[in-house]
């Protein structure tokens, strides 16, 4: 979830506002690749805006806590097809923290998460985009073992 943008940027102008042509702020710029004939990147305005509010409510960014070590991994066609899966992708569960969240809930190594709170997970930023819209129990559906697995989970505020 970034802005890709041709905007000419310099050293120094990270932090500064990308807008449009009517002077909304569309993002904030944070990285150029030089060698990329001018490609840049922004924050999104919406993004910056949650971070803001964040940081003014609380003094620091709150995520969710699953209790998890992710990786992306692709779903192998054979197995959406035999699940009705709609996902490309998934979160494999890399490792589980003890008496986490995701231990509570059964979660264990190897594990796909496929769909948290109805909503399609093909990648570890739909993970975290999700987590944030998510309520204090949601539904995760998990594939194990060539079966489709649901269960529910309390995500928790990191300390």
């Amino acid at each position: 979830d970034v802005v890709q943008h041709t905007a000419p940027l310099n050293p120094g102008n990270s932090g500064g506002p990308l807008v449009d042509s009517r002077g909304l702020v569309l993002g904030i710029n944070s990285a150029v690749i030089a060698w990329s004939q001018g490609v840049g990147f922004a924050v999104p305005a919406a993004t910056a805006r949650w971070v803001l509010s964040e940081i003014l409510q609380h003094g620091r960014v709150r995520r969710v806590y699953l209790g998890i070590a992710a990786a992306q991994r692709p779903i192998p066609p054979e197995t959406a097809r035999a699940l009705d899966l709609l996902n490309e992708g998934a979160v494999q569960v890399m490792g589980v923290e003890p008496g986490s969240p995701a231990a509570r809930a059964g979660l264990r190594e190897g594990g796909l998460i496929v769909e948290i709170a109805g909503r399609i997970i093909n990648s570890v930023d739909d993970l975290h985009r999700a987590l944030a819209r998510a309520g204090a129990r949601v539904g995760l559906g998990l594939v194990r073992e060539g079966r489709r697995i649901d269960r529910e989970i309390s995500p928790t505020a990191a300390a």
